[in-house]
């Protein structure tokens, strides 16, 4: 199949990382549904693509019944899925652990982790029984799937969390041909990461300036993921700015 017959889902599509994915995906000739909180963003998003090959779903993807809606409205309209782009996210306020709040953890659970669970399954019941079968997920898993920043508890551990998903999805679902890797991206430039620019705390209680790098390339790299053919997949891949502080020790 080329690219032109076939459609994606993109979950967080309104800004950042989300947004740039989908709109290399739309230039690629994907059918792209557009998946977020807030309407008028999507609106952007897809007005940016020029309109076309689009569907606007605002969704919380926390919310079971609203992910089953709009998966099923993505099957109705355009009749399979191909690849999913499991991007939403959301962190909580840089405090230490002890004093964060039970609703402030479970906001970063519902979306981070059960929302990413709550796609893949809808995601996987298409695949599976379209024709042709199969497909890819791709999962936002973040540089803090592999280590953290001070007082970020929910964010990192449910980022922890997204890798063991990805293994699961990718070994419970070869028997349907459904692919899954995990891209974890460092300091893209985006509206989430415009605080770098005045410095960020570091692990040592430092704040520093952080460099950070064109989110076009985090757009380009999910395109990449998304067209390989399904016998070959990108299990983990790290993108990130060349000189920020992750690899070593600073």
């Amino acid at each position: 199949m080329s690219s032109h017959d076939k459609v994606a889902i993109v979950t967080g599509a309104g800004t950042g990382i989300g947004k740039c994915a989908a709109l290399a995906l739309l230039k690629d000739g994907y059918r792209v549904g557009l998946v977020g909180r807030r309407k008028e963003l999507l609106e952007q998003t897809a007005a940016d693509a020029g309109g076309g090959n689009t569907l606007v779903l605002p969704a919380d993807v926390g919310d079971p019944d609203a992910v089953k809606a709009l998966f099923a409205k993505v099957k109705q309209t355009w009749g399979r899925l191909d690849v999913l782009f499991n991007n939403a996210g959301r962190g909580a306020p840089a405090i230490p652990m002890e004093d964060l709040t039970y609703e402030q953890w479970k906001a970063v659970v519902d979306v981070n982790l059960t929302g990413m669970f709550l796609c893949s399954q809808e995601a996987i019941k298409i695949m599976k029984i379209q024709d042709p079968k199969g497909g890819r997920i791709i999962n936002n898993g973040s540089i803090s799937a592999h280590a953290p920043r001070p007082n970020s508890s929910p964010y990192t551990a449910t980022k922890h969390a997204v890798t063991g998903l990805t293994k699961c999805i990718s070994l419970d679902c070869r028997k349907y041909d459904i692919a899954c890797g995990q891209i974890d991206i460092g300091n893209a430039a985006t509206e989430m990461t415009e605080r770098m620019k005045n410095g960020v705390m570091q692990a040592n209680g430092t704040v520093a300036v952080e460099p950070r790098m064109d989110v076009a390339h985090v757009g380009s790299a999910v395109l990449y993921m998304a067209k390989l053919p399904l016998d070959a997949n990108v299990q983990f891949m790290t993108i990130m700015a060349t000189k920020m502080p992750f690899v070593g020790r600073g």
